[in-house]
C-alpha cells in the first residue's frame, strides 16, 4: 500500500524504527547506536528513545536503553485479534499430539519470517535443540524452510526485487548466501512446492515446510515440522511428514 505524501508521519515512523532496533544483537542501546541502526542523527535517536521510555516501552539507567514488558502489548493484541494465529492453533496442537514433533505457522515481513503459531507441548529432543522457535520468533527467510516457501511464492518478480542487491548471512556452514545458487534453490521449491532444509539456521536442525494458501490461491503462511537429523531423514520426509504437511494445508485452505 502507497499513501500520500502528505499523509505520511514521519516521526511516528522513526519511532517505530527505533523500537526495531533492538533484537538478539542489540538488547541494549545507547542513542549513538539506535541513531547508527535507523539511520537517524544521534539528537533524533535520543529524542526518541526518551519518548519511548516515558511511554514505558523501554527501560533505561540513563545511558542504555532496553524494551520493556510493555511492547508485549503489541505482540498481544496482534495474537487476540488477527483470525489467522486462532484459525491455525488447534491444527498446530492436533498434529503434535499426533506425532510428537514441533510444528509452526510463519510470515514473511521483509527479510525475515515470523512465527505465529506455535504447537503447544513441542516435542523434548527439539526444544532442548533448537534456538529461538518461540511464538514471535524473527528467522531469515533465507536460511529457514518456511521463509524459503514464502519466497518461493512469491511473483517472480517480487522475488527478484527481494533478492537483488542483498547480501545473505551466513548462519552455520549449510547456509547458501550466493545469489545465483540461492535463486535455483527457490526455483526448485516454487517446482515441488515445499522447502526442506537441513541445518541452514541452526545445525543438527532439520525442517520441512508447505505453503498454507487460502481458496482463492493466495499463500498466507507456511507450515513447517521441525527435528533431528534422525526424524526428518529423505524416506521419512516422502512417505510421512511431507503427506502429513500437506494433508493439513488442504483442510486449512476453507478455514484461511
Amino acid at each position: 500500500m502507497t499513501i500520500a505524501k502528505a499523509d505520511y508521519i514521519e516521526s511516528l515512523a522513526k519511532g517505530l524504527a527505533v523500537l526495531e532496533a533492538f533484537d538478539t544483537e542489540r538488547q541494549r542501546l545507547n542513542a549513538t547506536q539506535a541513531a547508527q541502526r535507523t539511520g537517524i542523527t544521534r539528537a533524533a535517536a535520543r529524542r526518541h528513545l526518551l519518548t519511548l521510555a516515558e511511554l514505558g516501552y523501554l527501560d533505561t539507567d540513563g545511558a542504555h536503553y532496553w524494551l520493556s514488558a510493555r511492547v508485549l502489548r503489541l505482540a498481544g493484541s496482534y495474537m487476540a485479534t488477527s483470525r489467522l494465529p486462532r484459525t491455525l492453533q488447534p491444527t498446530l496442537n492436533r498434529l503434535a499430539a499426533q506425532t510428537q514433533a514441533a510444528f509452526s505457522a510463519v510470515v514473511l515481513d521483509g527479510d525475515e519470517c515470523v512465527i505465529v503459531a506455535r504447537s503447544a507441548g513441542a516435542a523434548e529432543p527439539v526444544r532442548h535443540l533448537a534456538y529461538g522457535l518461540h511464538l514471535g520468533a524473527r528467522l531469515p527467510a533465507h536460511a529457514t524452510s518456511t521463509g524459503q516457501v514464502l519466497l518461493a511464492n512469491l511473483p517472480r518478480a517480487d522475488m527478484t526485487g527481494w533478492l537483488k542487491g542483498r547480501s545473505l548471512a551466513r548462519i552455520t556452514p549449510e547456509t547458501e548466501v550466493g545469489s545465483v545458487a540461492f535463486k535455483k534453490i527457490i526455483d526448485q521449491v516454487r517446482q515441488q512446492d515445499h522447502a526442506l532444509s537441513r541445518g541452514a539456521h541452526e545445525l543438527g536442525i532439520h525442517a520441512l515446510a508447505v505453503p498454507l494458501r487460502n481458496m482463492q490461491g493466495l499463500t498466507l503462511a507456511a507450515l513447517n515440522v521441525v527435528g533431528t537429523a534422525e526424524q526428518l531423514t529423505d524416506a521419512a520426509v516422502a512417505h510421512k511428514w511431507l503427506p502429513l504437511l500437506q494433508d493439513a494445508a488442504r483442510e486449512l485452505r476453507p478455514l484461511l
